[in-house]
């Protein structure tokens, strides 16, 4: 047991202290909390403690707005005002920027809050189990597969938490409790709701019929996912529309997509970041975009509205049939979809593109940085959610390309993780 003053938060979100010489990272402390903690991870330069007890509180301190804050591992800061968290977050970002980026300061541009810090996700996983005091829903706790019972979840949209309750009591002391492992439940523009039930047992049939009696209780699409995803499995629509809507560009697109498919948890910040993607691609009517990992048409639909044409790409090929299903009711004909992996398409794509999207998953777009600067575009805008592999990926692309602007936009409140847009510009010579 060591007692330390922590003076930053890192990357991560941890408190950071030192004692005898040596970094020590502490998740739930924050900078001015002097406390005690218990070392459980020990390196030669760091180590890594768990929060003990808080000796003498930071004056930064607040009282987090949900009980569970802590032990459930969804959560990183609500122990600071959402105005500290949007300062500490642009801070730590713009160190990210310059030592591992090595981007000019001058080209990191200010953050964008949330437009709400509570209430914004849109889609969530809640984890199920059996217990001795029956059937519980919630999150795991904080490093392990251990599911906490949240009875309340504040950063959830509230059409999602009114939920919840009546998720927990249809299945608490029924024979299928030990069956469902998940409940991912979805909502969206319209408040429209899909929920997704987990069943890993074997009499599918059975649960599906048991369940689809039972659903007075709930609101929305339901569907029930059998079988394992490393297996075979199925998707069986219990009730409504599976589809669920989105709004984006002004005046508004309404996209729709299906199970499995993608849209980011922050509704209302994602018409933000349509819109500063947009703003920052500056596509003329003569230009040829590609949009790379475009999912259901996010970037895709509102820059065909001002591109000559528009090639959206994804691996995933439900949400390429969604795209163009969007495509074919916006009437965007100038728009054109591609079910492959986006190093395949790039290896067969022959032509010059002006300007480059792409919005890759937190792996990043490693096996693509050949084939996009292959294509010569005079505009690389590259949206993250993971900014070690966004600068990995911007520092192989500083061969041929130069940072010009950076901005991070909050998608998650009360966490340590932004969403990132990057724009690059081709050097000339």
């Amino acid at each position: 047991m060591i007692e330390l003053t922590v003076t930053t938060l890192a990357h991560g979100g941890a408190g950071l202290g030192h004692h005898d010489g040596k970094a020590v990272f502490v998740f739930g402390a924050i900078p001015g909390d002097r406390i005690r903690c218990h070392i459980v991870q020990n390196k030669k330069r760091y180590a890594r403690a768990d929060l003990v007890e808080i000796l003498d509180p930071s004056d930064l301190r607040q009282e987090p707005a949900c009980s569970h804050f802590g032990d459930c591992g969804g959560c990183d800061w609500q122990q600071l005002s959402y105005e500290q968290q949007c300062q500490w977050k642009q801070r730590l970002f713009a160190d990210s920027c310059v030592r591992h980026g090595h981007i000019e300061q001058g080209s990191v541009r200010a953050f964008v809050p949330a437009p709400q810090e509570f209430g914004y996700r849109s889609r969530v996983q809640f984890k199920c189990g059996n217990a001795a005091q029956g059937f519980v829903l919630g999150f795991y706790r904080r490093g392990s597969h251990d599911v906490i019972d949240v009875r309340q979840c504040p950063v959830v949209a509230p059409p999602i938490a009114a939920q919840m309750t009546a998720w927990r009591t249809l299945f608490d002391g029924s024979v299928y409790a030990s069956f469902v492992s998940q409940i991912d439940v979805a909502v969206g523009c319209d408040d429209a709701l899909r929920t997704i039930v987990h069943y890993h047992g074997t009499e599918t049939n059975a649960f599906c019929s048991w369940l689809a009696g039972c659903l007075n209780a709930v609101d929305g699409a339901v569907l029930v996912q059998s079988g394992h995803k490393s297996g075979k499995s199925a998707l069986t629509v219990l009730r409504g529309q599976a589809n669920l809507a989105i709004r984006v560009d002004d005046p508004p697109l309404e996209l729709h997509y299906g199970p499995g498919g993608f849209a980011q948890v922050n509704l209302a910040q994602n018409r933000q970041l349509v819109a500063r993607v947009i703003e920052a691609a500056e596509v003329t009517a003569e230009d040829c975009v590609l949009d790379l990992y475009c999912g259901m048409g996010n970037f895709s639909l509102p820059l065909a509205r001002c591109a000559g044409e528009v090639v959206g790409v994804e691996d995933y090929a439900p949400s390429i049939a969604s795209a163009a299903d969007n495509r074919d009711a916006l009437g965007l004909d100038n728009a054109t979809f591609h079910a492959c992996s986006v190093k395949d398409f790039l290896g067969r794509w022959k032509r010059a593109a002006d300007v480059i999207v792409l919005d890759p998953p937190r792996s990043g777009a490693r096996d693509a940085v050949a084939g996009i600067m292959g294509c010569r575009p005079r505009r690389i805008v590259y949206v993250s959610c993971d900014q070690q592999t966004l600068m990995r990926d911007i520092t192989a692309l500083a061969q041929a390309y130069t940072v010009t602007s950076i901005q991070a936009l909050d998608m998650f409140p009360q966490t340590c993780h932004t969403e990132v847009l990057a724009v690059l510009d081709r050097r000339q010579g």
